[in-house]
């Protein structure tokens, strides 16, 4: 069961609606059946140390080189 967000063209209610085979696409603000669907973003968890890291140059050895640890002078 595909969570789909929606914006109503009618009111521009943004929603998000869990879509089954008998649900009825209509705006839960203004009961309008004129929606555009909406590009969705979606979020992956991953287990974390606490502390957020970021993506910057790969450590020696990291970065897949064919050539070996150091070829590729990060």
């Amino acid at each position: 069961m595909p969570l789909f967000e929606y914006a109503c063209r009618d009111c521009d209610h943004h929603f998000e609606l869990l879509v089954r085979e008998s649900t009825r696409l209509e705006c839960p603000k203004c009961a309008s059946t004129t929606l555009d669907k909406q590009l969705s973003v979606f979020a992956v968890s991953v287990p974390s140390s606490g502390a957020p890291q970021m993506a910057g140059p790969a450590p020696c050895g990291a970065c897949g080189d064919p050539r070996g640890a150091g070829s590729c002078r990060n």
